[in-house]
């Protein structure tokens, strides 16, 4: 898999914008007219340490056709990229960011083609104890669940701390696990899920919110929520699972409750927050496998990277990519923000703490990029105009992740 996500990081302040500034292409005088593709296939030629994000070619306004080949080149090369940087570790079974190494077991299950494989990220429970407790932990969530096809992977926390699984080291090892399994071994990037057990349930509770744009479902068995959120669950089909005796520290209560709160949202919002709830009566934390019910329920959703409305919640681990949002002053994305993004025809509305500089990133699986868009913030219009679609934008988006599906091909940078 690559190594950590390139950002492109823009200054900006944690102000309400006014003012759009548009990230418009620079005319590119030396790239043909006719063949604004050339330009970029032109720059894929050259050696990777001379291909410069201020080529002009990079900036040439693109057709929609054009940003489909172009999108097609450049995903290409990423990928290719990717597999050779990760090859390694996939072969080793492990990713490594700074001081913390995230070690898997996985097996593989069906004979999905390339590109059309389901992964699996199984998390395993324990926490607060002693490495060798953890590690049979692990051992036993490698083959604790089947699924009827993909890639089943069983990730061991990277440390034996009570909350092992949202602690903030985990999230960019998963970018990367996901980036590489997607490169190397053909996962399909809108098929990929989450579940855990106990504390990998609790891992479920924090990762699915804050990382529900790379997940197409996600399952919770047996965990706790601590102070997470389920806000920003709107476009992630969410499981709860839960022994209807397992009273310790109140999970059964809090599931109950969760799930109330689900079926409240659900119903003020019927096209968003899919969920389904299982507490089973007089059953303790062990559930007796009855929660491996999830697993089909959890295969009948594919994830769309594309949602016509988002509701992004900054948990204490905070983001600055979500769908189709960029926060790019890592400084500017604050815990407890919130941010409501929707897309309605040619106009898209974002309410909440929307700090200067959000980028939106646009495609046309969202609106329609030959036509003028719209952008209202907190009320006020803060652009009205044609983005232009340009190789920038694709390269940038799909150095941040190895995901095709959700690269955008044009950017327009708030003020």
């Amino acid at each position: 898999m690559s190594s950590i996500a390139i950002r492109i990081l823009l200054a900006a302040t944690a102000l309400t914008p006014a003012l759009v500034v548009p990230m418009a292409p620079v005319v590119a005088r030396n790239v043909p007219a006719a063949a604004p593709v050339a330009g970029i296939e032109a720059w894929l030629a050259k050696p990777e340490a001379e291909r410069s994000l201020n080529d002009p070619a990079l900036a040439r306004p693109l057709n929609r056709t054009d940003a489909d080949r172009a999108l097609a080149l450049l995903g290409a090369e990423r990928m290719r990229a990717v597999s050779a940087s990760a090859a390694e570790a996939v072969a080793a079974k492990q990713i490594t960011i700074g001081d913390k190494t995230l070690k898997w077991e996985s097996k593989t299950f069906g004979n999905a083609a390339p590109g059309k494989r389901s992964l699996w990220i199984s998390m395993h429970g324990g926490g607060n104890a002693e490495p060798a407790v953890n590690d049979q932990q692990w051992r036993n969530q490698i083959r604790l669940y089947e699924p009827a096809e993909g890639i089943y992977l069983a990730p061991r926390a990277p440390t034996d701390t009570w909350n092992l699984w949202h602690e903030g080291h985990i999230d960019p090892l998963f970018q990367q696990l996901i980036d590489a399994q997607v490169a190397i071994n053909g996962v399909d990037p809108n098929r990929v899920y989450l579940m855990g057990y106990s504390a990998g349930g609790d891992g479920v509770w924090q990762l699915a919110p804050r990382m529900a744009d790379r997940f197409a479902a996600a399952a919770m068995m047996a965990g706790h929520p601590n102070e997470s959120s389920v806000l920003g669950l709107r476009n992630l089909p969410f499981a709860i699972f839960m022994g209807g005796a397992d009273a310790a520290y109140d999970r059964n209560k809090i599931a109950a409750d969760k799930t109330a709160e689900l079926d409240r949202m659900h119903a003020a919002d019927p096209a968003g927050y899919v969920h389904m709830s299982r507490i089973y009566p007089g059953l303790p934390h062990w559930m007796n496998r009855k929660d491996a019910e999830a697993l089909p329920w959890m295969a009948g959703f594919t994830r769309d990277p594309w949602p016509k409305r988002i509701v992004w919640l900054q948990d204490d681990v905070t983001h600055d990519r979500f769908y189709w949002l960029h926060i790019p002053d890592a400084a500017a994305a604050k815990a407890g923000d919130t941010i409501t993004a929707s897309v309605e025809g040619q106009t898209i509305t974002l309410t909440g703490a929307v700090p200067a500089g959000t980028t939106l990133r646009l495609s046309d699986h969202l609106l329609n990029l030959d036509r003028p868009v719209k952008v209202i913030v907190n009320g006020r219009t803060a652009y009205s105009g044609k983005v232009a679609r340009t190789g920038l934008a694709i390269e940038q988006s799909i150095r941040e992740r190895a995901d095709l599906t959700s690269a955008a091909t044009a950017v327009l940078k708030l003020g």
